[in-house]
């Protein structure tokens, strides 16, 4: 049964890595954990909840408090599992406080024998037994034992459920508790590329290789050192082993609730004037920019991408410039960081017959959500019919599994694997689309009233 429980698990987790020992090139690969239930974006603005000098500072260092003031003051419902969740969090919050990595990553040295120098025991002593030497008296002199080992270290956890269950608005929640300064909360995305570079920094330091000379080099583990020292804990997406596993599936997706719209943001190609209506509040939002329209180049990993309609931080595209051509998450990203509001229009009903641009698309949308991007969507579907799992099968897909050599049941399982973490994915998608378009994450979005505030 476990078998079978763990591939959804992996579909739809957030994962609290705790950095225990120094990463190895085995283990580098398994830094993950899927971010998927943002939601709830007014947990951070529950200020005005009236409360006693004790109470805030009670607040300050208790994430099951900041969760019980949440539901108090109504940013939150009382949710049975999450409360669960959060109570595990809250120990290891504790356990954090004062811990450090570093006497795993630079063990103690060996105690030095004063009879041969070297740095071990003699064969006939027992490394976890206190040894004697004999004086010139005759008179025994004890040597200290050797150092226990050090306790193992705090295990993370490994939070998975459905989407919208609230998994991500927890880890925040717990990350914003935690004490200890080495501490870092990444999205999957970022993290990896964050990894390219710091392994293509190293392979440019590398001196240049004489014709005919053979030399070999592996970046991972000098990287993994690196963000060891840098880090005793990690919050981000994907998924590792070290951890303890904690379902939250109280079967409610909070993105779904009602809340208040921030106007409509969502149109239809078929709806009369649907695309003027978009020029229309692309001209107001321009407005309050000090900028003018125009095509703007953004320079990814060395390359170009040119978005043709751009106002300062508002850009307006098309599906196809955004998912018709060969972009990924370090473009999405990109624009993330340069733009709050992006318009995306045309976008057609996703099929298997368009799987590419589904997926990037479902990219897209993440790394949006992520940074609090605001979308503006003119679509063929509404959001709840957008994603068409029908559309004939895809021949690179039956492709692959003929170079897999992969026939049969084997192939069955593969092929429904992909499929089931494509709907998981689209499912997430939907759900982030819809938060989207709520009052408070426009307004969480507004960067430039961000700016504003002191």
């Amino acid at each position: 049964m476990a078998a079978y429980t763990v591939p959804a698990a992996v579909r739809c987790s957030v994962k609290l890595l705790l950095k225990d020992t120094v990463l190895t090139s085995r283990n580098i690969c398994r830094l993950s954990a899927t971010c998927t239930g943002r939601g709830y974006t007014s947990w951070r603005t529950c200020a005005s909840f009236s409360s006693s000098a004790a109470d805030v500072c009670a607040l300050s260092h208790s994430a099951t408090g900041h969760y019980d003031r949440l539901v108090q003051c109504g940013s939150l419902r009382e949710d049975a599992q999450q409360r669960d969740v959060v109570q595990q969090l809250a120990q290891l919050q504790h356990s954090l406080k004062n811990y450090n990595n570093s006497i795993y990553l630079n063990p103690p040295p060996p105690r030095v024998n004063p009879k041969d120098g070297r740095g071990r025991l003699p064969k006939d002593k027992h490394p976890n037994m206190a040894s004697t030497d004999i004086r010139g008296d005759g008179s025994p002199v004890e040597e200290e034992p050797s150092p226990p080992p050090p306790p193992p270290p705090p295990k993370g956890f490994y939070i998975y459920g459905d989407v919208g269950t609230g998994k991500t608005m927890l880890m925040d929640l717990f990350y914003s508790h935690v004490e200890n300064t080495r501490k870092k909360r990444v999205h999957f995305n970022g993290f990896m590329l964050d990894i390219h570079q710091r392994i293509h920094r190293r392979k440019q330091s590398l001196p240049k290789r004489r014709l005919g000379k053979m030399f070999t080099y592996d970046p991972i583990s000098p990287v993994a050192m690196e963000i060891s020292n840098e880090t005793c804990l990690l919050c981000f997406d994907e998924f590792q082993e070290y951890c303890h596993t904690i379902c939250l599936n109280s079967g409610i997706d909070y993105r779904r609730l009602d809340k208040a719209a921030a106007g409509k943001l969502y149109y239809l190609t078929g709806e009369p004037a649907a695309g003027a209506f978009l020029d229309a509040l692309f001209e107001e939002l321009a407005l309050r920019q000090k900028s003018v329209t125009g095509p703007r180049v953004l320079t990814v990993l060395g390359r170009d991408l040119t978005l043709e309609k751009t106002c300062g931080s508002i850009a307006d595209c098309t599906f196809d410039e955004l998912c018709g051509r060969p972009l990924g998450a370090s473009d999405y990203l990109e624009m993330a960081r340069h733009f709050d509001t992006v318009f995306i229009r045309d976008v057609p009903m996703l099929t298997l017959t368009l799987k590419d641009q589904a997926r990037r698309f479902t990219t897209l949308i993440d790394n949006f959500y992520d940074s609090k991007v605001r979308v503006v969507l003119l679509a063929a579907a509404p959001v709840d019919r957008l994603f068409v799992h029908t559309g004939g099968e895809d021949e690179r897909d039956r492709q692959l599994l003929d170079d897999l050599g992969l026939s049969g049941d084997a192939a069955e399982h593969l092929t429904l694997f992909t499929a089931e973490e494509e709907i998981f994915a689209f499912q997430r998608t939907v759900s982030r689309l819809m938060e989207m378009q709520t009052e408070s994450y426009w307004m969480e979005g507004d960067r430039s009233r961000s700016k504003k505030e002191p």
